[in-house]
């Protein structure tokens, strides 16, 4: 989250190799914990480099299975460890492999996204 200085007005905001770190090793135990996770990647202000403060943090997670409704999934993983706010989108494999290539979101998810953990099924 902010820092703010005790006698200084200036906010400092983690920068994107902060947060990018911080999201490698909270994949990394993710991954310790739920075998089903594939993929975990971030997209949006970090990923293009436009960040400033108040940014958020937008991941993209991919896992083998998931019985939640598409809309409920996120609420099950825990991103207090990071140190910005974020919002996750979770997609089964079988999801995201079927996401249509001429639609402008997975346009965009297939330019922006970092990946920075990997298990392949």
């Amino acid at each position: 989250m902010p820092v703010r200085s005790l006698n200084s007005s200036v906010v400092v905001w983690p920068d994107r190799l902060a947060v990018e770190a911080a999201l490698c090793r909270w994949a990394a135990e993710a991954a310790r914990r739920r075998p089903e996770l594939l993929r975990v990647g971030y997209l949006g202000s970090y990923a293009r480099g436009d960040w400033g403060v108040g940014s958020d943090l937008d991941i993209v997670l991919v896992v083998a299975r998931d019985e939640l409704a598409f809309t409920r999934r996120g609420a099950a993983w825990d991103l207090t460890l990071l140190p910005v706010s974020a919002d996750v989108l979770v997609y089964t494999h079988e999801e995201w492999r079927g996401l249509d290539p001429a639609s402008r979101f997975a346009r965009t998810l297939a330019r922006e996204v970092v990946w920075v953990w990997v298990r392949e099924p």
